[in-house]
């Protein structure tokens, strides 16, 4: 009587890779999302930020350039605002101007960055 042994144990792995291989592909129908907390806010963070570094020149009670004095206005325009405050301190273009205002540190401009990553929270 022979043993069909060595048969059965291909069977057997045939059946595992099957499974493995079938089972490696599923994936949920819902889609995961993680449930991140934005932590920088326009009201807490942004608004000093601006007051501090952009007022007078852009805030619309004495202000003769562009208004950043609102949420919509510096949501809007934060990809230019962080463009400027980045740029090296001679550059035309360098916000703030001339340097009349503290300029935004890195702490500052990286809070920008989070901010705009993490939605704009209000």
């Amino acid at each position: 009587m022979k043993s069909n042994l060595p048969l059965k144990r291909i069977l057997l792995f045939a059946a595992l890779t099957f499974i493995v291989s079938t089972f490696q592909y599923c994936k949920s129908s819902q889609a995961t999302t993680v449930n991140k907390e934005a932590t920088i806010s326009y009201e807490k963070h942004i608004v000093p930020v601006m007051e501090r570094s952009c007022a007078p020149c852009h805030f619309s009670e004495s202000g003769k350039k562009k208004f950043l004095d609102t949420y919509g206005a510096v949501k809007n325009n934060i990809d230019d605002i962080i463009a400027r405050v980045e740029l090296p301190v001679a550059e035309k273009k360098y916000m703030p101007y001339k340097s009349k205002k503290p300029a935004l540190t890195n702490e500052e401009i990286n809070m920008l960055k989070q901010w705009v990553s993490e939605g704009f929270m209000k």
